[in-house]
């Protein structure tokens, strides 16, 4: 039975590969700012229904509940980023 040729390998993939490879992932930076994202959206829901009369707190309303889901979904999005 005939074998067929063998492939040729391009000259693009022969220098691609011996290249030292790209991170795709992110830093070591990656994983401390999930977890503060996480922590501090918590906090701040906390402190708005605990004390809701402060200044700012009382200025915002219910938009801080949104501010800090808007901060955990924050967080969410790094941990997409995490190797």
């Amino acid at each position: 039975m005939p074998e067929s040729r063998p492939r040729k390998k391009s000259a693009s993939l022969s220098s691609a590969t011996s290249q030292t490879p790209r991170r795709v992932g992110g830093g070591r930076w990656v994983a401390p700012a999930m977890i503060a994202c996480w922590l501090l959206g918590l906090a701040w829901i906390v402190v708005y229904y605990l004390v809701p009369d402060l200044k700012y707190m009382a200025e915002l309303g219910n938009w801080n509940l949104l501010v800090g889901m808007g901060l955990i979904s924050l967080g969410f999005v790094f941990a997409t980023k995490w190797e």
